[in-house]
């Protein structure tokens, strides 16, 4: 049993506790920021250790209260979890950046909030019970609700309720789907279940099926899948910069679990229950990408466009993690941080451009209403940004869609060809339509005089240097992506191959003894 695979949950968990200690009054926001930046720190250290004997090919296994796998609560890493808990570190460090030149002032609790998000994340890609799944999804969805309500009003509290409601409503349907599970298998270790699923009798096999669907629902509509996408884009355009770049991971967390269970549970061994949904998934998939494409071409807000785009990637992986070749699977793991990182630095990138409109004396919210003053850093950010999410050469979403496009079954290449570079054409006209109205809008046009639509908060300062920082930083892992490309996909070639044959980790699981032998 390895006691590193529990430090990532706990280091934030502990942060969080000494933030909640430090926010009186009298230790000043530096305090608070020290605190923040000393527990991310930490985890950077934990996880480094954690990543590097993971992606030599370790699987490594606690068991909480050293009871065995089968009856208690097991954590366990492997080179997927791996992979997500260094995507989701390197996109904290820039939200905190972010956040921490003065954002962090008006909403309470946020550094408390922003610990406890890392600790569900983590604890979600870390466990390996479906039960703690679903604590830990909780546990990032209530620090979601007071980082995406903190310091709001108007329309963006009415936003933020509704997407309360979707997903205490989603939550309800997951314990169903686990109560049905429970009853049919009779056990909620993932490993357990693997096995006992490719025994099933055929008695049970019909409340098992509901049962499963169920929950892979709710992972569809936690990962914003056709139809169940509806809540998204206003929740994610209306939050805060840096908690909208923080959320961009939250939609990766249902793919992840899809992911997950989809290899586990539905492989080849799993008798009657092989590939079951897989099918389902790649035609809401397909659906998705094309619906948000249009959705980011018809945008008339930046940050709208890029809840939009938000859209595009989780549909671009469902397409990629149903269709279960290896080569789609790892061009679609290469994809999952590049997707995520481009989209939370153009939320930054879009708060930008606000502030330089609120130092113009310009108090609307609409940013592709007006030119835009002071134009040539934000840019810069926002071509890179654009040709990234964009999918253009040289940058890495080129080279993920090159990848998933050559590796798509014959049988599926018209529809996710045609899917794929028609909404990659759509988004770059979006795109366009933005950069044009943004950066060569000429002065007493038409479009200058249409109404912008009130802020849903006071105007905020001026951008200070951190929060481009910030941006660049995100951009700038972007930018890494493509130059250490070769690595990197041979990496997730390695994660794709771990999970294709997915006994290595039920041995591991299965295998681990507590350390204490009880009579």
């Amino acid at each position: 049993m390895n006691h590193l695979a529990i430090l990532p949950i706990l280091v934030p968990l502990l942060g969080a506790s000494l933030s909640l200690f430090v926010e009186h009054r009298r230790y000043g926001p530096k305090v608070q920021r020290s605190v923040a930046w000393a527990s991310l720190t930490l985890l950077a250290l934990v996880e480094a250790l954690l990543i590097a004997r993971t992606f030599q090919g370790e699987v490594l296994v606690y068991l909480l209260g050293d009871w065995p796998a089968r009856l208690g609560i097991a954590l366990v890493a492997d080179r997927l979890a791996g992979w997500m808990l260094g995507t989701t570190l390197l996109l904290a460090a820039a939200c905190l950046l972010h956040a921490c030149t003065g954002w962090d002032r008006r909403a309470p609790h946020f550094h408390a909030l922003f610990q406890f998000q890392l600790v569900g994340l983590n604890g979600a890609f870390l466990t390996g019970d479906i039960f703690n799944l679903f604590v830990f999804f909780e546990v990032l969805l209530i620090a979601s609700y007071g980082l995406l309500l903190s310091g709001g009003r108007g329309l963006r509290m009415r936003i933020g309720l509704h997407y309360v409601v979707f997903n205490v409503s989603a939550s309800t349907v997951f314990l169903v789907a686990l109560g049905m599970l429970y009853a049919t298998l009779g056990s909620l270790n993932m490993a357990e279940l693997a096995q006992r699923i490719a025994e099933l009798p055929p008695t049970h096999l019909k409340l098992a099926k509901a049962g499963l669907g169920l929950l892979l629902v709710v992972f569809c509509a936690k990962a914003a899948l056709l139809p169940l996408y509806l809540w998204l884009p206003e929740a994610y355009a209306r939050a805060p910069a840096a908690v909208a770049a923080l959320f961009v991971i939250m939609t990766k967390v249902g793919l992840y679990a899809v992911l997950r269970i989809g290899t586990l549970w539905f492989g080849s061994g799993a008798g009657a229950l092989a590939g079951y949904g897989a099918d389902w998934l790649l035609w809401a998939g397909v659906g998705t990408l094309a619906l948000g494409a249009l959705g980011a071409l018809a945008a008339t807000r930046l940050r709208m466009q890029v809840a939009y785009l938000v859209l595009v990637s989780a549909a671009t992986l469902f397409i990629a993690f149903a269709l279960g070749t290896p080569g789609t699977l790892s061009a679609g793991l290469y994809y999952l941080p590049h997707s995520t990182f481009t989209a939370a630095a153009l939320f930054l990138v879009a708060d930008l451009i606000r502030r330089r409109r609120f130092r113009a004396g310009e108090r609307g919210d609409s940013e592709l209403a007006a030119a835009l003053p002071d134009k040539t850093l934000p840019g810069l950010l926002f071509v890179v940004g654009a040709v990234a999410v964009a999918g253009l050469p040289p940058l890495a979403g080129f080279l993920a869609k090159a990848a998933l496009l050559s590796a798509v079954p014959p049988i599926y290449t018209t529809a996710v060809w045609t899917v794929v570079l028609g909404g990659g054409l759509l988004v770059i006209m979006g795109l366009v339509r933005s950069g044009i109205r943004l950066f060569w809008h000429v002065p007493g046009s038409d479009d200058e005089a249409l109404p912008a639509p009130a802020a849903d908060n006071e105007p905020e300062p001026p951008a200070r240097p951190f929060e481009t920082t910030a941006t660049a930083l995100l951009l700038a892992c972007v930018v890494a992506m493509s130059l250490f490309a070769a690595p990197l996909m041979r990496q997730t070639d390695a994660i794709a191959a771990q999970l294709l044959a997915p006994q290595g980790y039920l041995d591991d699981v299965r295998g681990t003894a507590p350390q204490v032998r009880r009579p």
